[in-house]
């Protein structure tokens, strides 16, 4: 069995300190190191096939160097954006980042449950279709000591930091604008919890949105109009397909994602319908591809591209600050953009 070398095989390679040969293979005080040094503590490391043990490296700070983004499902685009932005920062302090999925209450305990174990040094929960960790869990989370941003609606800053995107006013500008234009049965395309569970579905700001403005039009309700898709591009164009098949068809499409939209404006047109005139569509979320739909899609969703460099910042200020800040807000409501589907 070949040795296995350590760090201080590679100091005395290279002639240098056991800690330079640590700032080196992390990274840390970079513009403390000259260029000469950092080189041979480096030559010295290939020769030897050396790397750092990060296991004992935690063991013995106490830190994982890690970063935990949690987010309620992946390949979606404003998640896989803030993982982006969220890396980049991590990439530029030293640190790694760990993704994991959280879809249920139960994931969100055994989750909250290694965070208070010590599995990242920070965390960042994503927005998500239904807050599955609630407010006491954060603020536990907080007071362990983990440095934490959520990009929640409804929690408040206690110890952590909250980034909000209020939806629920620009969806109930995007429905009275539905309304005002004739529309009188509106279909709600919903994930699969707004649509299942009546516990999601109360916490729903985009199914809020939708039954206050029923009821602001005095429209019928007709709960055959509320049906799941808006997780899946394949699943909603199915859904709307059979929505436009009825004899009662829905005459708008409000999706509770861009993604669904876009699946209902093609379920429309391979139906043969013309869009405004025969159904009205809005969807939310401000995806690259709504502008590029025909006609262009109308939506609700942040005024600008996604963009999570400020939640990156939020975090690493906690993680690296000596003394953490008290709990901060940042809110961006969301806007409607009427185009050419409504």
């Amino acid at each position: 069995m070949s040795r296995r070398w350590t760090s201080r095989d590679v100091a005395a390679l290279a002639g240098v300190s056991v800690a330079t040969v640590s700032y080196v293979m992390n990274g840390r005080m970079s513009d403390r190191i000259p260029a000469t040094t950092r080189d041979r503590v480096l030559a010295a490391a290939r020769q030897l096939d050396y790397s750092p043990n990060r296991a004992a490296q935690s063991l013995r700070r106490r830190k994982t160097e890690q970063i935990c983004l949690i987010v309620d499902s992946i390949g979606v685009p404003t998640n896989d954006q803030l993982a982006r932005d969220l890396h980049a920062t991590a990439d530029e302090a030293g640190y790694g980042v760990i993704t994991m999925v959280v879809d249920s209450a139960e994931r969100a305990a055994k989750t909250a449950t290694l965070l208070q174990q010590r599995i990242a040094d920070a965390a960042v929960i994503g927005p998500a279709k239904v807050p599955w960790f609630s407010e006491e869990m954060l603020i536990e989370l907080a007071r362990g000591g983990l440095p934490l941003v959520a990009m929640n609606n409804s929690v408040r800053p206690n110890g952590f930091d909250v980034v909000r995107a209020p939806e629920a006013g620009a969806c109930g500008e995007a429905l009275d604008h539905l309304y005002a234009n004739g529309r009188r049965r509106i279909a709600f395309v919903g994930h699969r919890e707004e649509v299942n569970d009546p516990t999601a579905r109360e916490r729903s700001e985009r199914f809020g949105a939708y039954r206050a403005a029923r009821e602001r039009h005095d429209a019928a309700f007709d709960d055959s109009l509320v049906v799941e898709g808006a997780d899946d591009r394949v699943a909603a164009y199915q859904a709307v397909t059979e929505l436009l098949n009825r004899p009662d068809r829905p005459d708008a499409i409000f999706a509770a994602s861009a993604r669904s939209a876009i699946s209902s404006v093609w379920a429309a047109r391979d139906a043969g319908l013309g869009i405004p005139d025969d159904v009205a569509i809005v969807g939310c979320g401000n995806l690259p591809e709504t502008r590029i739909t025909r006609p262009p899609l109308s939506t609700v969703g942040p005024p600008s591209a996604d963009d999570f460099t400020d939640v990156s910042r939020l975090l690493f200020d906690r993680v690296l600050a000596s003394d953490p800040p008290p709990g901060r807000e940042l809110t961006t409501p969301w806007v409607f953009a009427p185009r050419g589907t409504s």
